[in-house]
C-alpha cells in the first residue's frame, strides 16, 4: 500500500503542475540545459530554474555534463501520464460522440488505445444538411476498391452501394446481425452476389446478436459510428479518420467483431 501511495503522490507532484510537464516533455525528447529549456518552451528563466530544483530534488532527473536527463523511472511515468492526458483530450474533444454512447462492443485493446483516433475528424449533421454523415459513408464507399464494414441496420442504400462496388470489380467483407441478414441479401442482385461469392469478392459474418457499432474500412478512411445508451443508433454524428494509426485501430476492432462470430 505504501509503494502504491508514492506511486500515486509522484504522478500528482507531475501532473499537478504545467510547467512541470512542459519541462519534461522538452527533456524526454532529448537533454537540454535551463536557458535551452526556456528558449524550447517560452516559460520564464526563473520558472524553469524553480521546477528544475524541484525536479532533480525528487530525482525526476539529473545533470550530467551541464545538461539536465530524465531519469528511466521518470520516462515511464512520463509517457503514461501523457498516454493518459491524450485519452482523456480526445474524449473531451469529442464529447458529443462518446458521452452517452454505449461502448460495450469496444475491445479492451481499442479503448487502450483509443488516442490512435487522435487525428479523426467529427462529421455531425446540421438543420441545412440532416444527410451529412450519411453521405459522407457513401462517398467513402464509392470511391473504395476494398471495403470491410459493420453494418448493424439496414440502411436503404447499403445493399445498392455494394452491388455497385461488386460489379464494378471491388471487394467488400462484411458483419451485420442475423436480424437483417436475409433482407439486406435479397436486395442485391443474385447473380452479382453469387459471382462475387464465388471470387471469394464477398464475404459476409452473421452477427447472432444485435450490433450497437458502426464501422468502415475502406480505401482512404475509416468512419465509426455509436448507438446512444438508449438503444438508438446516433445518425447524427461519426468519427472519420484517414490516418494510418486509425486504420490500425479499426482494422484491429473490425478483427475483434469478428472472433465473436464464431463464438
Amino acid at each position: 500500500m505504501d509503494k502504491n501511495k508514492d506511486i500515486n503522490n509522484d504522478i500528482k507532484f507531475l501532473v499537478k503542475s504545467e510547467i512541470r510537464l512542459k519541462i519534461l516533455s522538452e527533456l524526454n525528447k532529448q537533454p537540454n540545459n535551463i536557458r535551452g529549456i526556456v528558449k524550447k518552451t517560452k516559460i520564464t528563466y526563473s520558472s524553469v530554474s524553480s521546477n528544475i530544483g524541484k525536479l532533480e530534488k525528487k530525482n525526476y532527473i539529473r545533470k550530467t555534463n551541464k545538461k539536465y536527463y530524465v531519469t528511466p523511472m521518470t520516462e515511464v511515468y512520463f509517457n503514461s501520464i501523457m498516454e493518459f492526458k491524450q485519452s482523456v483530450d480526445l474524449i473531451n474533444t469529442y464529447d458529443k460522440f462518446w458521452d452517452k454512447h454505449n461502448l460495450n462492443q469496444l475491445s479492451i485493446e481499442s479503448v487502450k488505445n483509443i488516442t490512435d483516433l487522435k487525428d479523426s475528424e467529427m462529421i455531425e449533421t446540421t438543420p441545412i444538411d440532416i444527410f451529412k454523415t450519411h453521405n459522407t459513408i457513401k462517398e467513402q464507399i464509392m470511391q473504395s476498391e476494398n471495403v470491410k464494414a459493420i453494418f448493424p441496420y439496414l440502411h436503404p442504400e447499403y445493399p445498392k452501394l455494394i452491388e455497385e462496388l461488386l460489379n464494378n470489380q471491388g471487394s467488400i467483407e462484411l458483419i451485420i446481425p442475423q436480424s437483417i441478414f436475409k433482407e439486406f441479401f435479397l436486395r442485391i442482385d443474385r447473380k452479382t452476389r453469387k459471382m462475387a461469392e464465388n471470387n471469394g469478392k464477398l464475404k459476409v459474418h452473421e452477427y447472432k446478436d444485435d450490433l450497437n457499432l458502426y464501422l468502415t474500412l475502406c480505401d482512404k478512411n475509416i468512419s465509426l459510428g455509436l448507438f446512444k445508451n438508449d438503444g438508438s443508433f446516433d445518425q447524427n454524428r461519426i468519427l472519420i479518420s484517414d490516418n494510418h494509426n486509425s486504420n490500425v485501430w479499426a482494422s484491429e476492432l473490425f478483427e475483434h467483431v469478428k472472433k465473436q462470430v464464431a463464438k
